[in-house]
């Protein structure tokens, strides 16, 4: 799972995406101060 956070002066909202490419694109088109991030949880059996 790929997450996007985005911290402002009002609040702090985060966005998920099922894949790498699908959060790169949206990485790109989101302003503000943006943090893209890999969640790997330990049983996630299709990361190496």
């Amino acid at each position: 799972m790929w997450v996007i956070t985005v911290y402002s002066k009002e609040n702090t909202s985060m966005f998920e995406f099922d894949t790498e490419k699908d959060a790169r694109e949206a990485f790109k088109y989101i302003e503000g101060c943006k943090i893209l991030s890999e969640i790997v949880y330990f049983n996630d059996y299709f990361v190496a």
